[in-house]
């Protein structure tokens, strides 16, 4: 995959790297650089924009000034998405690197609080998470399965995984995973049961908080938990024997159940009460079954193109939210 990389301009040498994918313009990620913009600490912070070679990034220079530096990186094409998030990793001059979404928006501590958490010597952190679009039943479900480990009000606390698309690493230990990088940038979950395997430390840190828009509509909603389970069970499996993906094949019907129990359980801690659980149980047992189908198919035939659907659902996901549904942090 053919690849330039182009900075724009760099002002002082920068903390923390912010990677953002855009398919096509630099408004798409308009709203989630205002929030680097208002960052307690913008002034150390490099925005790392990656976009198809064709599209037209043309950067606002007076929203972006607060930064220390600004770099695009053109791939030919970001489908699927692991290879771009890659070369945001690489092409980032800082030695912390942060991922975030045109539809996430981090509160104005939000990297102060991710710098101070790396500087205890942990390979990566993650935010506390809100939901940003929570006036529809499809969106707490969708963010509850989605999110609910991390959602706040949340303690510091070491995880197995961290937020997907949402937290920070430090830049040296994700390099050292060379060519296995951009599978891995997939379904970072994967990823992170590796750090851990290797003695590393993830830390969940309640300072830094983002509030995540979630899919509202059942239309939207739907396929994109069966294409997540089969893209999450296809990276998880590379490199298995035939055996052990039949195994996960057969132990497929179960994960619904389980995943239920866990679901719920967020729901509590959050403090959600007898009437909102029995909203929501119908939809989030649909949607995890659909997630299961999914994995089902991921373990048994691959990810056969779901990679590629995922990522044009994830662009403009104000299309698929109630119209002002959500708002920035």
């Amino acid at each position: 995959m053919s690849q330039v990389s182009e900075s724009s301009r760099t002002l002082r040498a920068p903390a923390l790297s912010v990677v953002l994918i855009t398919p096509d313009s630099f408004e798409t990620i308009r709203r989630t650089v205002t929030c680097l913009a208002r960052q307690t600490v913008r002034d150390r912070i490099e925005l790392v924009i990656v976009a198809p070679s064709d599209a037209q990034i043309d950067v606002d220079e007076a929203l972006v000034a607060p930064l220390a530096a600004v770099r695009v990186i053109r791939l030919a094409s970001l489908t699927p998405t692991g290879p771009g998030r890659a070369a945001g990793i690489r092409g980032a001059s800082a030695p912390i690197v942060a991922f975030g979404e045109e539809h996430c928006f981090p509160s104005t501590t939000w990297a102060e609080a991710l710098l101070a958490a790396h500087g205890e010597g942990v390979a990566a952190v993650g935010p506390a998470m809100h939901n940003a679009n929570p006036d529809s039943i499809v969106s707490w479900a969708d963010f509850l399965i989605g999110y609910g480990p991390w959602a706040a009000p949340i303690a510091r606390h070491e995880p197995e995984y961290l937020p997907g698309h949402n937290s920070s690493y430090k830049r040296a230990v994700l390099v050292d995973y060379g060519e296995k990088l951009e599978t891995l940038m997939e379904a970072e979950t994967v990823l992170m049961w590796d750090l851990r395997g290797k003695g590393h430390r993830l830390v969940l840190e309640p300072a830094a908080q983002t509030a995540h828009t979630n899919f509202g509509f059942w239309s939207s909603w739907l396929p994109v938990m069966f294409l997540n389970g089969r893209a999450f069970a296809d990276t998880r499996s590379t490199g298995w024997p035939l055996a052990r993906r039949l195994v996960f094949v057969a132990a497929s019907p179960i994960i619904p159940l389980v995943r239920l129990g866990r679901t719920l359980g967020h729901a509590r801690r959050l403090g959600r009460g007898a009437p909102f659980l029995a909203r929501i149980i119908p939809t989030l047992t649909i949607g995890l079954v659909l997630d299961g189908i999914g994995q089902m198919a991921g373990y048994a035939l691959g990810a056969g193109g779901a990679h590629a659907k995922l990522a044009a659902y994830e662009w403009h996901r104000m299309k698929h939210t109630r119209r002002g549904e959500a708002s920035a942090s």
